[in-house]
């Protein structure tokens, strides 16, 4: 669907999340649009939760998730991935007993357009796994294996991509080229973006907004460029 104008994204209003009874996400209300969104926090500030919860792999215990308009809040994963929320989860990203471009092509299983024609373009974004796509994803490094999972959320067309952490424990050559990715995709291709991410710095560098979770709460949401330094460390509890 068209969104009207004005109408976000992404609109979370007092959403509550947890597992197995305890509350993580604790009446959270923000809004995303078509930005590159960050959720920065200390760990166990709830980030994967989060964006689990937004990917409606977790239930909600409160609140209401709206995607465009629509009320998605009671959706399987699969309905919010088939219209435009791509998902890439910070481990266990991949099918690691199927190849690089079987995994890629799994994704491809959502959306209208043709395969090819988004294989081409995953394989424009990330030209290594063209090279690698007949390799088994359990035997690739842990930066390929981001690059498959991060290929395999845009084969589904996403209007809205949510990354967790995605260079978690890469070297600092991926990191620095997931992040230059990050924007190409937003910027080239129109996606939104909410990236929970424990590096602030490079978050900050690519961020038009922020979101500092802490303890499951809203510390604050800011614009990137008016975040300081001492509310940063008040969120992280430094």
């Amino acid at each position: 669907m068209s969104e009207t104008p004005g109408t976000p994204m992404l609109k979370a209003e007092a959403i509550r999340s947890g597992y197995h009874g305890v509350t993580v996400i604790k009446g959270l209300d923000f809004e995303v649009g078509n930005e590159v969104f960050a959720v920065l926090g200390a760990n166990g500030a709830g980030k994967t939760t989060l964006l689990a919860t937004l990917a409606r792999l977790i239930p909600l215990m409160g609140g209401r998730i709206q995607f465009r308009g629509e009320d998605v809040s009671d959706l399987p994963p699969y309905e919010t991935a088939g219209r435009g929320i791509g998902y890439v989860p910070q481990e266990k990203g991949v099918f690691a007993e199927l190849t690089v471009l079987e995994n890629l092509t799994v994704g491809g299983m959502i959306g209208e357009r043709s395969q090819d024609e988004r294989m081409a373009e995953v394989f424009e974004l990330f030209p290594d796994l063209e090279t690698l796509q007949t390799q088994t994803a359990g035997t690739l490094s842990g930066g390929e294996s981001r690059m498959v999972a991060a290929g395999r959320a845009m084969m589904q067309d996403p209007i809205l991509l949510l990354l967790d952490e995605p260079t978690a424990g890469l070297s600092p050559l991926y990191v620095d080229m997931f992040f230059e990715k990050i924007t190409e995709i937003h910027e080239t291709r129109g996606v939104g973006i909410v990236l929970a991410e424990q590096n602030a710095t490079k978050a900050l560098e690519v961020a038009d907004r922020v979101m500092v979770l802490s303890l499951g709460e809203a510390f604050l949401i800011e614009a990137a460029t008016e975040l300081t330094t001492k509310q940063l460390k008040e969120g992280y509890r430094i």
